[in-house]
């Protein structure tokens, strides 16, 4: 699913400097799409200063007179809100609607509406949305600055277009069941000869051992470098005493 179809639409935004860090919010996370709503100050000196190297993205912004022209072409349309509402509008969190917008947005633009900084979104302005995206907050403090909650949704919307799997570790193949065996067999040859184990009942700490390395699940590298140091253990242990009497 492509982030190239989401659109962030911020109202009448009072401080340029957050329409800025907004830019950089969505620069950092892979969406491209600004709109702005009668935004008080814009272009603005201190909206550059706050993009911090998303300027490109400001300078591509859209102007817009109304919230309908600036998702007029939208098939989905989620309002933003750290606070819920006491009118009965659907209501979805901040990861949910990023898998609904992300579904839609493979058949055209979707968008993401902020209100004001002081007082969010209007009751007339959720009713062009199709329903409440919801950061939930500390109750008691649920105030979120507007780059900071265009950040966390931005940051929902990439993971679940899967920003996630570049960080993904690569999966190595785990060592065949027949190389752990010959290393089960080895580390208990040496746990016997430096008498760390009771070579006449060894089989609940041999199966406490099993249960360890089947739960790291190591690959053949890994098997090979754990065989390397039994090896070591044992040539020291078969090293003749050098030492005079």
């Amino acid at each position: 699913m492509s982030l190239a179809n989401i659109r962030v639409v911020l109202i009448e935004t009072s401080h340029p400097g957050n329409i800025g860090a907004t830019a950089r919010a969505m620069k950092t996370m892979g969406l491209d799409h600004l709109r702005l709503v009668q935004p008080k100050y814009f272009p603005h000196a201190d909206a550059t200063a706050m993009a911090s190297g998303a300027e490109d993205l400001l300078n591509r912004a859209q102007l817009f007179e109304t919230l309908p022209d600036a998702v007029a072409d939208c098939l989905a349309v989620a309002g933003a809100s750290a606070r819920l509402r006491t009118h009965h509008w659907p209501t979805h969190d901040a990861r949910d609607s990023a898998s609904r917008l992300l579904a839609m947005a493979d058949q055209g633009p979707v968008a993401v509406v902020l209100g004001r900084e002081r007082t969010g979104l209007r009751n007339e302005e959720l009713d062009h949305c199709q329903w409440l995206l919801n950061i939930p907050a500390n109750p008691e403090y649920p105030s979120l600055n507007l780059a900071m909650a265009v950040q966390i949704v931005a940051y929902e919307l990439r993971i679940a277009a899967g920003g996630a799997e570049s960080l993904a570790s690569p999966q190595l193949e785990p060592a065949p069941a027949a190389e752990l065996e010959r290393f089960y067999e080895h580390i208990e040859q040496v746990m016997v000869e430096t008498e760390f184990l009771n070579p006449d009942n060894p089989r609940h700490l041999m199966r406490r051992v099993r249960l360890l390395f089947n739960r790291a699940v190591p690959d053949q590298n890994e098997v090979n470098i754990l065989r390397g140091l039994l090896t070591s253990v044992q040539r020291l242990q078969s090293a003749p005493d050098t030492e005079d009497d």
